[in-house]
């Protein structure tokens, strides 16, 4: 059995055919980590995946049956989109979300849970895909060091809250 995953650190695992669980301690209490995950006014500051990325569009309603949408460009003017809905919101602990990246990608079901000790919080982000395939195909994306780069850029935001 292994303990906990050190601080910022991010781990991928598998545990069936259609699931990624992500999971990355963050020094920060989780109610600032909800925030930074779920407020408007921080999401662009750290999910941008690689280097050249901004959020020019960052849409959050944050309701069960709300929707968000965000626009990432590129340094070069080309934009990738992704939307989706709320089913479940538990602040500061849980969300439950679907998220579309357009018609070539399948619809994903995400389940955020934030648990909170000695003042960190352990971030475990379950993906689930709808078919091996659609899961395989998507951590072959640079999902992993796209995520790794947002997360880090997550400790910064999340310590300026503090």
């Amino acid at each position: 059995m292994s303990g906990p995953s050190p601080v910022g650190v991010t781990t991928y695992a598998t545990p069936s055919d259609t699931q990624v669980v992500i999971t990355r301690v963050v020094a920060a209490p989780r109610r600032l980590v909800f925030d930074a995950w779920t407020n408007p006014k921080y999401v662009p500051l750290w999910l941008l995946g690689p280097e050249g990325w901004t959020m020019p569009v960052c849409e959050i309603d944050l309701r069960p049956g709300g929707s968000w949408h965000y626009v990432w460009r590129r340094t070069d003017g080309s934009e990738m989109s992704m939307r989706g809905s709320y089913r479940e919101v538990v602040p500061p602990e849980r969300l439950v979300s679907t998220e579309s990246w357009g018609p070539e990608w399948p619809e994903t079901v995400n389940t955020l849970v934030l648990s909170e000790s000695g003042g960190q919080t352990t971030i475990t982000m379950t993906i689930a895909y709808p078919s091996k395939e659609a899961r395989d195909a998507a951590l072959q994306t640079g999902m992993k060091e796209g995520m790794d780069q947002g997360f880090a850029r997550l400790d910064t935001v999340v310590t300026s809250l503090a």
